[in-house]
C-alpha cells in the first residue's frame, strides 16, 4: 500500500494535551463571566444554508465563505452555461447550497427566528464554537478558529452595551491581559457621510475607514481608495478632520448639521453614563476610525486590541482580539422584524497566541497531569496498585498507573518524561504491609504511607 505524508489544510491546527488545557482555560474563564451576567448557552450546526449566510458580511466577507458541494453527482444539475463560461460565481449557486458558518451572529439570528416561540425576550445567549473563513493564513489569522460570542436580542436598551464593556473588562482582567476596548457608533459614521454630502457612499466610506491601518502609504493610500470608490478629492480633507477627532465633545460642533450624527453621539454618551462609577481595569477609548466592516451593524460597535502601552506588552503585534456591535434588525431578513440585538465576540485563537507570547497561562494549565503515577514491581503488586489508583480517583484525586509491572528503569523514564510530581512505588514489601512508598520527584524524598495517609497528603 502506498504511504502518504500526513498533513492538514492550511489555516488549521492540531492541538496537543497542553494546548487543549490552555485553550480550555480561556473558554472556562470566558464562560464563567458570561454565566455570571445571566447568559444561556446554545449551539448551532457547523453548516448553514448559503441563503442564510450570503449578503450579511459585506462584499469582502461573502468572498471568504467556505462553500460545501451538494451531495451526489453535483455536476449533473450544474448550470451548464456558467460551467462553459467558467463563471465560478454563477456556477457555485447551482452546485452548492450549504456553507460553513463565517461567524456565530448570523446563525444566532436564524436560531432566534426559528425558535422564537420557545424563547423569552430579551434573550441572552453565549456560544463557543468554531467558525471558518477562506482567508489567507498568517500570524493570528486562521481559516478555522473558535469564537466566543455573547449576545442579547429583543431590546433597544443601551444598558446592554455597558454590560458588554464590563464583560470584556472582567474577562481580560481574569486572563491577566491588559487591553484597549475601542468604541464607536455606526450613526457617527453615517453622520460623517451626511456632513460630507456622500450618504449614498456610506458603505464605500466605512470599508475604506475599516482598512486605514492596512494602507502602506497611510492617509495617501486611503485617499486613493476613496477616489477609486467615487468619493471626490474635495471631500477628503473633511473626512480626515473628523477621523482625527479623539473625543465625543470635539464632534458636537462638527456634527451640528447632522441629525443622525447627533443621535449617535447621544447614544454613546448614554453608554458612558451607565458606566459612570464603574472601575474599569482596562482602557475604554472612543475611536471614530473604528468602522467594523460587517454590514449588519447599526449602532454601537466594539473592538478590543492588546494595550501595547502597558509595560511588558509593548512588543505584541496582533490585530483585534475581540469585536462586535448593535444590529437593529438582523432577524428581519428571516421574517422577524423589530428585534434589535447587540453582541460581542472573543477571538480565542488570537487571545491564546498573545497569552502564550506573554507567558500568562497559570502553571497548572501548562502541565495538567495527574498528581501521582503508580509503579509496580510484580503482577500481584500491580493489582494492588490498581486498587489504590481506583480509590484515589473515587476520592477526586487525579491519578494514573503504568500499564504493566515491567523494568523499574523503564517505568521511571516514563514518569520523568510525563513530568509527574509524585510517584507511588509498590513492591512485595509495600503490598504485604498494605502501604505505598510515596516519592516526591522534586526533592527525591521517599515516605512509606498507608492508603489513608496517602490520600490525606495528596488532598493537602
Amino acid at each position: 500500500m502506498k504511504t502518504m505524508k500526513p498533513s492538514i489544510p492550511k489555516g488549521t491546527r492540531d492541538f496537543g494535551p497542553e494546548e487543549v488545557n490552555k485553550r480550555n482555560y480561556i473558554f472556562d474563564t470566558v464562560k464563567s463571566v458570561f454565566v455570571r451576567y445571566g447568559f444561556h448557552p446554545i449551539e448551532t450546526p457547523a453548516m448553514e444554508n448559503l441563503t442564510t449566510l450570503t449578503g450579511k458580511y459585506g462584499e469582502e466577507g461573502d468572498q471568504l465563505l467556505f462553500k460545501v458541494l451538494n451531495n451526489g453527482d453535483y455536476l449533473r444539475k450544474a448550470d451548464k452555461d456558467a460551467l462553459a463560461a467558467l463563471d465560478s460565481s454563477q456556477l457555485t449557486a447551482s452546485i452548492s447550497k450549504r456553507g460553513l458558518r463565517y461567524d456565530l451572529t448570523v446563525p444566532f439570528a436564524r436560531f432566534v427566528v426559528q425558535h422564537q416561540n420557545d424563547l423569552t425576550f430579551p434573550f441572552k445567549r453565549y456560544q463557543i464554537q468554531p467558525v471558518w473563513r477562506a482567508d489567507r493564513p498568517q500570524k493570528g489569522r486562521y481559516q478555522e478558529f473558535y469564537q466566543c460570542d455573547v449576545d442579547v436580542i429583543g431590546s433597544d436598551s443601551l444598558l446592554y452595551e455597558a454590560e458588554l464593556v464590563q464583560i470584556y473588562d472582567e474577562v481580560f482582567k481574569a486572563l491577566g491581559l491588559k487591553v484597549k476596548i475601542r468604541l464607536n457608533h455606526r450613526k457617527i459614521l453615517e453622520g460623517l457621510a451626511d456632513i460630507c454630502g456622500i450618504s449614498d457612499k456610506l458603505t464605500d466610506l466605512t470599508i475604506t475607514i475599516d482598512k486605514l491601518d492596512k494602507f502602506k502609504n497611510g492617509w495617501q493610500g486611503a485617499c486613493e481608495e476613496l477616489s477609486k470608490r467615487g468619493i471626490t478629492e474635495d471631500k477628503h480633507a473633511q473626512i480626515k478632520q473628523v477621523l482625527d477627532v479623539t473625543s465625543l465633545d470635539q464632534l458636537k460642533d462638527l456634527y451640528a448639521s447632522s441629525e443622525v450624527g447627533q443621535a449617535g453621539l447621544a447614544e454613546m454618551e448614554k453608554v458612558h453614563a451607565f458606566l459612570e462609577g464603574y472601575d474599569l481595569h482596562n482602557t475604554l477609548a472612543f475611536d471614530v476610525t473604528l468602522a467594523r466592516g460587517l454590514s449588519y451593524y447599526t449602532g454601537c460597535i466594539f473592538e478590543v486590541v492588546v494595550d501595547t502601552d502597558v509595560e511588558g506588552q509593548e512588543k505584541v503585534k496582533m490585530g483585534s482580539i475581540g469585536g462586535g456591535g448593535r444590529y437593529a434588525d438582523l432577524t428581519g431578513i428571516f421574517g422577524l422584524n423589530d428585534m434589535s440585538g447587540v453582541g460581542v465576540s472573543f477571538g480565542a485563537e488570537r487571545i491564546y497566541d498573545v497569552m502564550e507570547e506573554l507567558s500568562l497561562f497559570p502553571e497548572e494549565t501548562r502541565s495538567a497531569i495527574p498528581k501521582i503515577l503508580f509503579l509496580a514491581f510484580d503482577e500481584a503488586s500491580h493489582m494492588f496498585a490498581f486498587k489504590q489508583v481506583t480509590a484515589l480517583r473515587q476520592a477526586g484525586i487525579s491519578a494514573d498507573i503504568y500499564p504493566e509491572p515491567t523494568k523499574f528503569k523503564k517505568q521511571m523514564k516514563y514518569a520523568n518524561a510525563r513530568g509527574f510530581s509524585h510517584i507511588g512505588i509498590i513492591g512485595e514489601d509495600e503490598r504485604t504491609a498494605g502501604k505505598i512508598t510515596l516519592k516526591n520527584m522534586q526533592t527525591s524524598e521517599q515516605t512509606l504511607l498507608s492508603p489513608e495517609d496517602l490520600l490525606k497528603q495528596l488532598q493537602d
